[in-house]
This record gives structure tokens, sequence and C-alpha cells, in this order.
């Protein structure tokens, strides 16, 4: 199969009149820069399809909902409350109904991949079901019928802090010890092997949710080449209660305790002390960034400039999926780092560096390396993740490529791809969902009438 671009960021940069050859399975087999036309054209510049790293698809349900002032205030302690209560009330159907719907709405924002950070394992009452894996399967097949790849992470949740304390009442749903997950996982690698658009990774809560032995034990038992997430130093009082219990601080601890490489991904990581940031940096994992969410809840900012600097990775989340869009968590990254530095054009390093090219471009880098997968950029041996942008209107109609990015990042209020293709299929046609079973591609299929 044969596409060709007009335009399109490849790893080093935009290029004109590109021509990709596809592999039956969905991969890019070359890139031809400077390629007579031929094949299937693509109409719109095209970027990398952008990983989703961290998702809790059943908390769209309460997105918007809980936004009225409590009598004592509100912050992220009395938001998890009304979390736990929707969380109570969710069986196998309802969550792959609600998932299959933020899937799809992933979709049609630009989102190819994402990483969903599974904790609700037992049935209401707090009993396993007779499959351990019922939810989980229930959240595979939502992304089956949406059409996007997804990274399973099925977590563990064994403790309500930090020191080995009890769960509360309302966290027995979540209830889970190492062998618990470690059979989860097992068990959905055997039946989804060979399933190309599926990952199953290794996933602890939190170490205010699991002990060290917890923890180690996890690891040990999990294999050597999956993707491995923990939320870490989301909340001042979450890194008190950690360095309370542990000596260290969440991110600190983990630097000091274990193999932290290119396989993790710390989701927030926002209340770092320099070492642990350079520390972080250093490791080769994945800071898992989720700005709308973290703005939401009151987080606070990430060290997103110095990080950059010292060589870390980034990728992007849409967490609680208050919001569910590309666009709108990396323009907040930016943004918030503006507010608190007081100054512009963040994220770029380099004189004359694009800042929405160096966000998208790490982000997608980053959370297809989070997410285990092939993806996050347009070259040889990557999946054919992609994403046409629609230069019909404005902001975009008309742009240079070297403003395209920067554009559909900080302009446009309206931003949606025109095409969304997830490994070799579209899925996603003129803003509208391609039916399952319809033809692969056409000659026309992505191109003007």
């Amino acid at each position: 199969m044969r596409i060709f671009a007009r335009e399109a960021l490849l790893p080093d940069g935009w290029a004109r009149d590109v021509a990709f050859e596809l592999g039956p399975d969905g991969t890019i087999l070359s890139v031809e820069q400077g390629a007579p036309a031929g094949g299937e054209t693509i109409d719109g510049p095209v970027v990398p399809g952008m990983p989703n790293l961290h998702s809790h698809a059943f908390q769209r349900a309460m997105a918007g909902r809980v936004e009225r002032r409590g009598a004592s205030g509100d912050d992220f302690w009395s938001w998890r409350e009304a979390m736990y209560a929707l969380a109570a009330s969710l069986h196998p159907d309802a969550l792959r109904t609600i998932a299959r719907d933020v899937y799809r709405e992933m979709l049609r924002a630009g989102y190819t991949a994402v990483a969903e950070f599974h904790y609700l394992h037992r049935d209401p009452a707090g009993a396993w079901y007779a499959d351990k894996a019922e939810m989980s399967r229930a959240l595979i097949a939502a992304a089956g019928d949406a059409g996007i790849a997804i990274c399973l992470l099925p977590a563990l949740y064994a403790h309500g802090d930090a020191g080995g304390a009890a769960l509360h009442a309302r966290q027995q749903r979540f209830a889970s010890a190492p062998d618990d997950v470690l059979e989860i996982a097992s068990v959905l690698r055997r039946d989804y092997a060979g399933q190309p658009d599926i990952v199953v990774g290794t996933c602890a809560h939190s170490l205010r949710a699991v002990t060290p032995d917890e923890l180690r034990a996890l690891l040990a038992g999990s294999p050597p080449d999956v993707p491995i997430h923990l939320h870490a130093a989301e909340q001042v009082r979450e890194v008190e209660a950690v360095r309370t219990a542990l000596g260290a601080s969440p991110v600190a601890w983990l630097l000091a305790n274990v193999d932290l490489g290119p396989r993790w991904c710390l989701v927030h990581a926002t209340h770092l002390e320099k070492a642990e940031r350079d520390g972080l940096a250093r490791s080769g994992a994945v800071a898992g960034l989720c700005p709308t969410t973290e703005a939401n809840l009151g987080d606070g900012v990430f060290s997103l400039a110095p990080y950059l600097d010292a060589g870390g990775r980034i990728g992007i989340g849409s967490d609680s999926n208050v919001s569910v869009a590309p666009v709108e968590e990396l323009r907040w990254l930016e943004y918030g780092q503006r507010l608190v530095a007081r100054r512009r054009v963040v994220a770029a390093r380099g004189a004359g560096e694009s800042c929405g090219e160096a966000l998208y471009a790490g982000a997608a880098r980053g959370g297809a390396q989070a997410c285990g997968i092939g993806a996050g950029e347009l070259a040889p041996g990557r999946r054919a993740d992609l994403v046409v942008l629609d230069d019909r209107a404005e902001p975009l109609a008309g742009a240079p490529a070297n403003e395209v990015l920067d554009r559909y990042l900080f302009a446009a209020n309206r931003a949606a791809p025109r095409h969304v293709m997830v490994r070799g299929r579209w899925r996603i046609r003129e803003g509208k969902h391609v039916p399952r079973g319809s033809p692969v591609s056409s000659a026309s299929a992505a191109g003007r009438p």
C-alpha cells in the first residue's frame, strides 16, 4: 500500500512530497522524500499519531460534574471521594460502554493509542469476578470497538496510604496483591498474544498504595520487556507521606531502589527536587504529564525546562479525561510553564526552534515509548499511526510547514484532525469514524473529492 503526502513531519523535520510504503501488517516499510505522486493521496499535513500514555477511562463519566465548591473548600482528596462513589457503581458492561465512547473521542482528537491505568478489578461489593480479568477484558474490548491501540495496565493497589495502611472501605474494589495482578496480566498476555494493537504492561498504583516488598515482587514476576507505570509525586501530601514511611520522597526512593530506566513511566512527577528531576531525566524513563487533569485537581506544575535541558523524555495523558484532546494537553503544558516562568516559548530550547514541534514530536516519541508500541515517528519499521491535519480552514489554511504545529497547538480553538490512521487502517475520515469492517483504504479515501 502506497500513501503520498504533500507535507509530512519526519524525524528530521518537515518534508515535501513524501511517499510511504506500508506493509500488510500496518508497518511503514519505506519513506521517500521528493517522490512522485501516486497511490493514495493525502490532502493535508501529516504528523505522527499521538499516544495517550495515561487514562482512567471510567472517570470521563464524572467530568464537569464535580465543580461545585464544598463547605470546607475542595481539593484532590475531596475529588477522590466523588471518584470512589462513581467507581463503586460500575459493572463490566457499563465500563465497556464508557471506555468505548471515550476511546472514540480520543481517536477523533488525534490519539492513536491509549495506556489504560486500570484498578477496578473487583465487583462493586469487593469480591473477585469468576474471571479476575473481567474488567480488564471490558477495557480491551472497548479499545477494539473504537479501533484504538491499547496498553492495558492492571494496577497493583494494596494499601490506603504509604507505610502499608489498610485500604479504606471505599477502596475495597481496588484491593489486589502482587500475585493477583501478575495473574491477570499473564492471562491477558496469553489470551491476546499476537494482537499488535494490545500491549499488557506492569503497573503499581503508587508508593502510597504498595509497599517496597510488594513492588519488588511485582517487578520480579513481570516480563523484562513490558512497560512499567506508576503514579509519583502528584500531590505534596503524597510526597510527605512517602517520605515519612520510606525515608525519601517517591522519585528519590525509586531512583535509589529500583532499576529506573526506559521501560518506566512516572505519571505526574510534579513535585521534584533538582536531584530527583535530573536523575529521572538521566534514567531514560518518561515523565507522564497530564496538564488538564493536573490543573483541574490543583496538583501543581511540572518543572519542564530544566528537565528537558537534562535530556528528559515526556509524554502526555488525558488521565481523568476531563479533557480528551492532545492539543489542549500540550497547550496547557506550555502555558503553565509560561505562567510560572513569566516568559514565552519554554518548551523550545534552541534559538529558532518551533515550540509546537518540540512539544508535539517529543510527546509522540515519549508516549510511544511509555505505551510499548513502535510508533511516535513516521519512519521505516514504525507503525503507520498518523494524523492528517485539516488545512482547509484557519488558522492552518496557507500555513508554511514550519508554522503548522505552532498554529495547531496555539491558535486552533476548534482543532480536530481531518483523518486518523491506526496501524495502516483509517479509523477517522473527514472527522468521522470509519465503520468497522469497511475497506482499509481506497484511491480517494483521504483526498478531496
